[in-house]
């Protein structure tokens, strides 16, 4: 998923898999954070109540919630005035907050993301004609896409137990369903969109019904067990984006290096358009941009970190990833199959 964005998605995707296993950090196992919750809990409580601010209360920032956040600010700002290392608290960098949002800067690039796959649906929506056989399955990528940075933004607004699992859930969808619509454009296993063009079975029933097991699987594991399974999850996303990302190179590598030989069927043997090389490009960037996942360092300003650049990192990267879906479209390389299936 190029971002998921490819879609890369892959965006959507990458994002997902490296993200924070650990739930309990440095900073929240230390001893003065602990005592300072507990103090705060015991005495602030009832004047927090009573004058918690709208956006806390939409937020829905609890006492304890907002005696960890103020500790936490507190412990860090003597860290810094000494010269000490800054700690994580339950997996994540102290942020300031704002309006009720733990993480500003990703609630803001997570909505650029989905604004790129709104952009893109619609120029599907525009540019392709109905009968094209991808243009369903692209704008479907689209729903998916922009539920998961949705989700992303709901989540980087508040921290919960259910945000989290609907983040994680929501990019996964949009991570598998990147590599469905990649499998069937590559191998050419198109669903017709007015079925008259072709007589039998079409393959991507069964494989529709395989993504969605799939899919349904990967639920059911995390959603079953005594706990969430953060490395399977971790895993389970990247072996996918890592897939999705190994056809499209395929797919851009010259005609003499390519496994995918029909990648442009109806074409005069040797066939690779410009346009091509656009998908090895869209792969390196996702995969530099990921970089920023692993070389993560603390908030410049305690607003901008590693993982909210990755998020602005992404967006321009869906926003051009769509054009190249649309100029691959109207390539129409994808008749032949079509009307060599209605001629059996």
């Amino acid at each position: 998923m190029f971002s998921t964005t490819n879609t890369r998605i892959a965006a959507l995707v990458v994002v997902l898999f490296i993200s924070t296993v650990a739930h309990a950090s440095s900073g929240d196992r230390a001893i003065e954070f602990i005592r300072c919750v507990s103090s705060c809990t015991t005495q602030r409580c009832d004047e927090f109540e009573a004058t918690k601010p709208l956006s806390l209360q939409l937020t829905r920032w609890t006492c304890p919630d907002d005696c960890k956040y103020n500790c936490m600010h507190n412990i860090t700002d003597h860290a810094v005035t000494d010269d000490r290392a800054i700690h994580q608290y339950y997996g994540k960098w102290p942020f300031w907050r704002y309006a009720g949002m733990q993480e500003p800067a990703s609630v803001i690039f997570s909505l650029a993301n989905l604004w790129a796959h709104l952009v893109g649906f619609k120029q599907v929506r525009r540019k392709l004609s109905d009968s094209h056989p991808m243009k369903k399955l692209y704008l479907l990528w689209s729903v998916c896409s922009m539920n998961a940075w949705l989700w992303s933004a709901i989540f980087h607004t508040r921290d919960t137990p259910i945000t989290e699992k609907l983040d994680y859930f929501s990019a996964g969808l949009a991570i598998l369903n990147a590599l469905y619509y990649t499998v069937i454009r590559l191998f050419h296993l198109y669903q017709p969109a007015r079925p008259k063009l072709t007589s039998g079975t079409s393959i991507s029933k069964p494989l529709t019904l395989l993504f969605i097991g799939i899919y349904a699987a990967h639920i059911y594991y995390l959603t079953s067990g005594p706990r969430f399974d953060y490395t399977y999850n971790t895993i389970f996303n990247l072996t996918l984006g890592v897939l999705h990302n190994l056809l499209w190179t395929l797919y851009a590598l010259p005609s003499g290096l390519s496994l995918l030989r029909s990648r442009f069927p109806g074409r005069p043997r040797g066939y690779r358009p410009s346009f091509a090389s656009k998908a090895g490009l869209f792969v390196a960037l996702t995969t530099a941009a990921t970089a920023l996942e692993v070389f993560d360092f603390p908030p410049w300003g305690r607003v901008l970190d590693a993982h909210a650049l990755w998020h602005a990192a992404t967006a321009p990267i869906a926003y051009f990833w769509y054009q190249f879906l649309v100029q691959d479209a109207l390539d129409q390389s994808w008749r032949e199959p079509l009307l060599r299936e209605h001629r059996t």
